[in-house]
């Protein structure tokens, strides 16, 4: 099979031309550092089998950061027959050199100069026909948002996959070394290629960042923003979920109990009341789940979450850390994976360890989907949105108070750079690849674990032989009342606590869990939640599940990116402590003023 290569600098675009050449749904977005991992799919051009590989964004073939080390690890020991070099065109004068190192080595990769769009409404002219001639190697505009000037991409590669031929980049270390040269020869090609005003302006994006990156009005504007984004989901998500709700009921009433109803009452009370009750409940979520990711593939797809990233340097810089943080803080909103592997982009060690303690308390989808049960059962419809927020709030000060806290022992100097993209108008193709990939990585972590730990805890609250399910003498009962010292000052009652330790496992499981240990479902399990916690106690124990412990997931990916047990094992008792402590003063507190 032949192998199509995709290169590029971050933030030009590759992974929207790899989803729209292959038709998959990898990670996009406008901010440095979001491809983390080598994508790939399989298609077929001009008859040929061709694997698509979509590599980290990388700045020059050198390889000083793991990204960087990455993609050239990955072709000095891979055969590659083509390349395909994205570049940003509204920004050829520094990235063109990356192309000129591959031409240098011999490989006559296609140069893809993407985002033709925004270079025309710049008033950048780019004679690519002269490029072409003066590399010897095909040189094509497009935009991948739109999908101006992608048929004729399509057709090159298909035109050239069969007779291209690969070089190991290993035999040709040596040509690298001549930067001088390279940079001199592009701007000589700038020169003769590109056409562009003095001053380029871009008069919308100026007039919104003249608001929205104010010094001062900038950090609330953003928090308002993200506010609004909670608001809609539990505005527009609580129909949604109240149709999935009654759909699977009556699913349930009218199909599944009575074909179950010859079954043995233990095997019945699995299979329902445990198995399906705990999938079905969790299920009626994932409509505000959809919601929340199509909304902020929104917000991100338009350019503005880049900005957040400028706006909270100069604070991450008194902690530590830089924008990029802030970065990874927010992709872990998806999901705490990713936003680890995500930190690949940084140099420094340091820099990579600090991003890596405070990327755990992201308040993720799993978190999410917890949060969104738990007020929905607890508080009213006004309060509700107000409550998430506040979780928000407290996830982000408590990544901000373990990078000061931690800041001394991770120093780092490496300076950081971020190109801001324009404002864009969000495509619905990829806002709507973009929630797909995030709800379907959701889906697939989901159908893992809660099944397991449902099962599980249904086993858990109902043995051994004898004991009344969900009540004294039950396994479950036994672990909640070993765990009751620890748990009681902080309003955790003995029934929740055991579904603490099946979130350690996964986030997702923790609704699930609820349904297996009391065999009640839609109102009778929100009653039951009345009866186990009150409005405080609730919060506490959402303060608790949003910082407690990453799943294990996280815990696992902790340890492949750092390599360490005891950086692991620091970051899991950070967690644990700072979850108890925020815990009890957030509970104690409150019960001393009378609520």
């Amino acid at each position: 099979m032949k192998r199509l290569a995709i290169v590029g600098m971050p933030n030009t675009g590759k992974s929207t031309f790899f989803n729209r050449l292959t038709g998959s749904s990898s990670r996009v977005g406008n901010w440095p550092g979001v491809t983390v991992d080598l994508l790939s799919a399989h298609i077929v051009l001009g008859g040929t089998a061709v694997e698509v590989v979509d590599l980290p964004g990388i700045y020059d073939l050198h390889g000083f950061s793991e990204d960087e080390q990455v993609v050239r690890n990955f072709l000095e020991n891979n055969p590659v027959d083509l390349i395909g070099v994205i570049l940003n065109a509204t920004q050829l004068d520094h990235q063109l050199p990356l192309a000129l190192q591959f031409c240098k080595l011999g490989v006559q990769p296609h140069i893809l100069i993407n985002m033709i769009d925004e270079a025309d409404q710049l008033g950048i002219r780019i004679d690519a026909d002269a490029l072409s001639a003066d590399l010897g190697c095909p040189v094509h505009l497009l935009s991948a948002r739109h999908g101006t000037g992608f048929n004729e991409v399509r057709e090159s590669l298909a035109g050239r996959v069969n007779q291209a031929q690969h070089r190991p980049l290993d035999e040709m270390r040596d040509c690298l070394h001549a930067d001088d040269e390279i940079v001199q020869h592009s701007d000589a090609l700038i020169g003769r290629c590109v056409t562009a005003p003095s001053v380029l302006v871009r008069k919308m994006t100026e007039r919104i960042d003249h608001v929205l990156l104010h010094p001062v009005l900038g950090l609330p504007l953003f928090f308002a923003m993200m506010f609004l984004v909670f608001q809609a989901v539990y505005t527009l998500g609580g129909p949604l979920q109240d149709v999935v709700a009654y759909l699977l009921g009556n699913f349930k009433g009218w199909a599944l109990e009575p074909l179950a109803a010859t079954l043995p009452a233990a095997l019945y009370g699995f299979l329902i009341e445990g198995l399906y009750d705990g999938i079905g409940t969790v299920a009626s979520f994932v409509p505000v789940i959809i919601l929340f990711f199509f909304l902020m593939a929104i917000v991100e797809d338009s350019g503005y979450l880049a900005r957040a990233a400028f706006l909270t340097d100069s604070l991450m810089a008194r902690m530590g850390l830089d924008g990029r943080g802030f970065v990874m803080i927010l992709m872990g909103f998806g999901c705490n994976v990713p936003a680890l592997m995500g930190t690949r982009v940084m140099r420094s060690r340091a820099l990579r360890w600090l991003s890596m303690l405070v990327i755990p308390f992201s308040l993720c989808s799993a978190r999410l989907q917890v949060f969104v049960f738990i007020t929905t059962a607890l508080f009213t419809a006004q309060q509700a949105p107000l409550v998430l927020f506040f979780m928000y709030l407290a996830s982000f000060a408590s990544a901000f108070l373990t990078a000061t806290l931690f800041g001394r022992r991770f120093k780092s100097d490496e300076p950081f750079v971020l190109e801001l993209p324009p404002y864009r108008t969000p495509v619905l193709k990829q806002v709507l690849l973009r929630g797909w990939h995030e709800i379907s990585h959701f889906l697939r972590r989901a159908s893992t674990f809660i099944i397991t730990g449902v099962v599980l805890v249904w086993i858990l609250t109902h043995y051994p032989e004898g004991s009344t399910p969900g009540g004294a003498g039950t396994w479950a009962s036994l672990m909640g009342d070993w765990m009751k010292p620890v748990l009681d000052p902080i309003g955790i009652s003995a029934a929740m606590s055991v579904i603490l330790l099946f979130g350690f496992v996964a986030k997702e499981i923790v609704i699930g869990a609820m349904v297996a240990m009391t065999g009640l479902e839609g109102a009778a399990l929100n009653g039951y939640l009345t009866t186990q916690m009150d409005t405080t106690q609730a919060i506490s124990f959402m303060l608790f599940i949003l910082l407690y412990t990453p799943c294990l997931s996280t815990l696992a990916t902790q340890f492949t990116e750092s390599r360490s047990w005891k950086f692991t094992g620091i970051s899991l008792a950070w967690s644990l402590s700072l979850a108890w402590v925020v815990s009890f003063i957030f509970y104690q507190g409150a019960r001393a003023l009378g609520y």
